[in-house]
């Protein structure tokens, strides 16, 4: 049994309930993987039998088109068999699942569904931001920065006038855009975070206000694929200890203690 060295809290989210709802779950007994940009390679190791296929999308680098990607599902499942689709995030959030998923019933694949943890709930959380923190936040909005059109979504005109935390993907492009619209339809000064490859190891992290974060994220060249939280919530982030480090460390004390569990 592991001792513990200092009081700790680890508050834990247990998923929707299935206790092997993890991305591992799918990974297991896969033939295919066919796996996105934003996916951490780590996770390919657990498709131990798996042949593995990089279907990436980024701005203006695109591997392969959707439908491109759509027909390669269903050749590959009818060649070698299981399929698994990986994507960053959860796969319903903004991340085209059910299009795949309707494409694939066309042509009688079975189907199923993993669900993952959004970008948009797990980066706020591990840094320390509650987006419906009480007394402060009642609501939040989770928005594409970027439409199929590659235009601002309205919806962020229509969540800038609200009072609750608005989280905007894939909008790093668009941030001059997002600061103009909350400066043309509110007088406060919102607080405002932008998070580049949350959860990692090479996260980086700018946080200031409206009218500072343009030169912010400038400054410290905070680029995409980076989460934007906007709200009154960000005031109040909780400063969390690195999982990485705080792993590194027990590691260090075990070794040396000669109490490695």
């Amino acid at each position: 049994m592991k001792i513990s060295l200092r009081p700790k809290l680890t508050v834990v989210g247990a998923g929707p309930g299935d206790v092997e709802l993890i991305t591992i779950k799918a990974l297991q007994n896969a033939d295919v993987v066919l796996y996105d940009a934003l996916v951490n390679e780590e996770l390919l190791k657990y498709a131990i039998n798996a042949e593995i296929v990089f279907v990436g999308k980024r701005l203006g680098c695109h591997a392969y088109s959707q439908d491109q990607i759509n027909e390669l599902i269903v050749s590959m499942a009818n060649r070698y068999g299981h399929v698994v689709r990986l994507k960053g995030g959860d796969s319903f959030v903004f991340g085209r699942g059910i299009e795949e998923i309707e494409y694939a019933q066309k042509f009688n694949l079975e189907t199923a569904v993993v669900p993952g943890i959004s970008s948009a709930l797990g980066v706020p959380a591990t840094n320390g931001i509650s987006l419906t923190q009480r007394e402060i936040a009642e609501s939040f909005w989770v928005i594409t920065g970027t439409t199929a059109d590659h235009k601002l979504s309205k919806d962020i005109n229509l969540a800038s006038q609200s009072a609750a935390t608005v989280v905007i993907l894939m909008g790093m492009h668009k941030l001059g855009e997002i600061i103009a619209l909350y400066q043309k339809n509110r007088t406060d000064d919102l607080s405002i975070t932008v998070i580049q490859n949350g959860t990692k190891q090479n996260q980086k992290k700018v946080t200031g206000t409206i009218s500072t974060i343009v030169q912010l994220v400038k400054d410290k060249e905070i680029t995409s694929p980076a989460i934007i939280v906007i709200g009154e919530v960000v005031r109040n982030i909780l400063e969390l200890n690195s999982y990485f480090e705080e792993y590194l460390e027990d590691e260090f004390i075990y070794q040396n203690l000669n109490l490695k569990p």
